[in-house]
């Protein structure tokens, strides 16, 4: 049975819209320094499963250590709805709680010790590759 099914979300000002497909309702609450001042909850999709509706103009982007991760938020009211992720940088990463109405409520919500990245990625990856 596919489960499979498309929301729409964005930033606070609304400034940046996207849709996003759905296909597994778990979200990744991360503990490194950047997630946990986020306050993310990461679903991660594949392009085919995203598509950026307005707001190209109000996105900026952060990186830092590594790079790889494009960490965008709007640049009106600092939201970070979605960005690419340094464990699947072809990926997008949708921020659960930047979905509209109540979808996070369908989600289970995973914790990752990303404090400890480097000795715990394998489980994020695995996990990831098992939803294909």
């Amino acid at each position: 049975m596919d489960r499979s099914q498309t929301y729409e979300g964005g930033c606070h000002c609304g400034a940046i819209r996207f849709r996003v497909r759905v296909k597994k309702y778990e979200a990744v609450e991360c503990n490194c320094s950047m997630c946990q001042k986020k306050g993310i909850l990461h679903l991660i999709v594949p392009p085919e499963d995203f598509q950026l509706l307005q707001g190209s103009e109000s996105l900026t982007t952060y990186t830092f250590n590594t790079g790889t991760a494009k960490h965008t938020f709007c640049r009106v009211c600092g939201i970070h709805p979605f960005y690419r992720p340094r464990s699947h940088p072809d990926s997008f990463d949708v921020n659960v709680r930047c979905l509209d109405g109540d979808a996070i409520s369908l989600f289970r919500i995973v914790p990752f010790d990303g404090k400890n990245w480097e000795q715990n990625i394998h489980q994020l990856t695995q996990s990831q590759n098992s939803n294909s």
